[in-house]
């Protein structure tokens, strides 16, 4: 199911780059940037992590960082003539049998290929690496002291999300503002749960859906827990129960904070192998919420 590619990929690619115009690097260039600042290991059993179209050998110049591989981020790939592109979530998460392009996703394929843009995408192992997602959410919250939520067996100094402590304690309104400030804009927001006027400091966060760690995030002792695509029940029940206290942001925008952190060790990366890249992130809202209304017939 998984795309990773196999260990030799990457070393093929810096085989070739030989072969490219000076100052380039390669399509395997880049996956080995990108598996060196999110290795493969830390990626979850059931998920799909590495090249998905694109010919290891190919240069690459230009780079476009997306959370979502979607038709509009296809058509600013195109737009922008870069030469690859790289998202967060992967095209095909549960494997495929088919990429004609009688379907969204085969269409796009089809569309990369044509116009020789490959496309690359690094999941639950930029969530949990340093410097990644988790990491990055944090630093956007202002967070200090922090580890991961649910370490890496294999490295528990990285793992999914994270928890840390606040600069000085703050109510949960004032905090939920405060996030609500640093998160890029989308239309469904910031929902909060909690008690509003209650002095919080110890804070886990998790970039994207997040029920899988509410009890975790509980015996952590944090006293709000940021994440997005909470649902009803499991968010209700866990409330009763008291702290942590949710805020529940989009999956879309609590995931978009990782990528410019990507795109800086992209461009570092390059230039300690002799090459440049301009990285460029997509300021496309992917969230599939376009518009919020306040429901009620006395609303405003």
């Amino acid at each position: 199911m998984s795309h990773t590619p196999a260990p030799a990929s990457s070393e093929a690619g810096r085989e070739t780059s030989r072969n490219t115009p000076e100052g380039s690097l390669t399509v395997g260039d880049v996956v080995a940037l990108v598996e060196a600042a999110a290795p493969p290991g830390l990626a979850a059993s059931w998920d799909s992590n590495g090249l998905i179209c694109g010919d290891p050998a190919d240069p690459v110049r230009s780079i476009l960082l997306a959370v979502d591989p979607v038709a509009a981020v296809v058509d600013e790939a195109i737009d922008s003539d870069v030469d690859m592109i790289i998202t967060h979530h992967p095209l095909y998460l549960r494997g495929t049998d088919h990429v004609a392009a009688t379907d969204p996703k085969g269409r796009s394929i089809h569309r990369l290929i044509r116009a020789g843009i490959a496309l690359l995408n690094a999941h639950t192992s930029l969530d949990a690496a340093h410097g990644g997602v988790a990491e990055a959410l944090a630093d956007r919250v202002g967070l200090t002291s922090t580890s991961p939520l649910e370490p890496d067996p294999a490295s528990p100094d990285q793992g999914i999300g994270r928890i840390g402590v606040l600069p000085h304690p703050v109510t949960l309104r004032q905090l939920a503002s405060d996030v609500a400030a640093v998160l890029p804009d989308s239309a469904p927001g910031l929902l909060v749960g909690g008690d509003l006027d209650a002095v919080v400091e110890r804070i886990a966060v998790s970039g994207g859906a997040g029920d899988s760690l509410l009890q975790r995030a509980r015996e952590a002792g944090a006293d709000v827990f940021l994440t997005a695509d909470l649902r009803h029940h499991p968010a209700s029940e866990h409330l009763e129960e008291g702290r942590p206290y949710l805020l529940c942001g989009t999956h879309w925008a609590t995931e978009w904070v990782g990528l410019e952190p990507l795109a800086r060790r992209l461009e570092e990366g390059a230039r300690s192998h002799g090459g440049s890249l301009a990285v460029q992130v997509s300021r496309i809202v992917t969230d599939p919420w376009v518009l919020r209304l306040s429901t009620g017939s006395d609303r405003a």
